[in-house]
């Protein structure tokens, strides 16, 4: 089997898989405890029982929850399958819009946090097991144990002590500065014509432009070290114990007979045929980056999904839970093909059939 033929073949299993997890993910929310109207009937709890019960009628009919089960279902995976989210039972607005403005705030904080901790965890791994069985062999680990050990928001609340109350340096709140709801103007253009020609003056404010980037990367800078630190002791031990099974090996043995720089014996040899688990972490840290950071952005009052999360569990808002849960299962599924297309280039053993 070729790889254009595997592609097609995962791409046909991936759309069934999805399917299979549109289907659990509405049964799930089907059967949890807890009735989503009883928030929204909170309003007329001082009214006589027949409006309580008319007007709970008219919620379940708005949200089609009066409809049987197998209606339901159809309408949902057809909804979901169109990219369409319906509406926040907290705030009355399309779920996709609120998905829309709070992913980049996502993107940068978990992505980011996991790129870096990725690449650092890896670099620092390498440096470690080049000392294997030393003072910074187990120093390393043990500072990785315990990093990885303590609660996220404990370290955020440390940071907030070290760098807000007693620096001063950085903000402990919001995604942005205050001044940037305005939306401050980065750009301009004048557009000229004549019977010949057409001319288009675009002009950048840099400053300006450069201002509101750092007030972003600003009030981004202290959950980002958080999760950083957090995550990169992980990456550590992982490479350590990937490439512990392959330093040994009489292919990396040989290459040093051959006089070959200790720097690409490590890393063409040791680290690229132990590559594939670290793969398959990355992967999977990336898949479920849009499930947010629940508690660090709750800590850090930063605007992404995983503040949204908790505000939809707080308010039984089961709509937006089922629409992150849905975008998180299809960002790992498609996480996973990039990965089993990674693992044919770095290891050419591998063959897709």
């Amino acid at each position: 089997m070729g790889l254009r033929a595997y592609i097609a073949k995962r791409l046909v299993n991936s759309f069934v898989l999805i399917i299979l997890i549109i289907c659990l993910n509405f049964a799930i929310f089907k059967l949890m405890p807890g009735d989503p109207t009883a928030f929204l009937m909170q309003a007329w709890s001082k009214e006589p029982p027949e409006v309580r019960r008319e007007q709970e009628q008219l919620i379940k009919s708005l949200w089609g929850l009066d409809q049987p089960f197998h209606i339901q279902l159809i309408k949902y995976i057809r909804n979901l399958l169109a990219w369409d989210f319906g509406v926040s039972i907290i705030n009355k607005e399309p779920i996709s819009h609120a998905l829309g403005w709070r992913l980049p705030y996502t993107i940068m904080l978990i992505g980011g946090s996991t790129a870096v901790s990725i690449i650092v965890g890896v670099l620092l791994g390498i440096i470690v097991i080049q000392r294997r069985g030393g003072l910074i062999d187990s120093t390393a680990v043990t500072t990785s144990l315990i990093l990885g050990s303590l609660p996220t928001f404990w370290l955020g609340l440390v940071f907030i002590l070290i760098f807000f109350v007693n620096l001063r340096w950085f903000p402990i709140a919001g995604g942005h500065p205050i001044w940037a709801r305005d939306y401050p103007v980065l750009w301009s253009y004048n557009v000229q014509s004549s019977a010949e020609t057409l001319s288009v003056n675009l002009s950048l404010n840099a400053l300006e432009a450069w201002r509101l980037v750092g007030g972003y990367l600003y009030h981004l800078f202290l959950p980002f070290l958080t999760l950083t630190i957090f995550s990169v002791g992980g990456w550590l031990l992982l490479t350590r114990a990937t490439m512990l099974e392959t330093i040994t090996e009489d292919y990396v043995v040989t290459a040093r007979a051959k006089g070959l720089k200790e720097r690409t014996v490590l890393f063409k040899h040791a680290l690229k045929n132990a590559s594939l688990p670290i793969i398959t972490s990355a992967a999977l840290s990336f898949g479920f980056m849009f499930q947010g950071a629940i508690i660090t952005e709750s800590v850090y009052s930063y605007p992404g999904l995983g503040g949204y999360i908790w505000l939809a569990i707080q308010f039984l808002d089961y709509p937006v839970l089922m629409a992150i849960f849905y975008v998180t299962a299809l960002c790992v599924v498609i996480a996973n093909i990039i990965a089993d297309l990674l693992y044919g280039v770095l290891d050419p053993r591998i063959k897709y059939g």
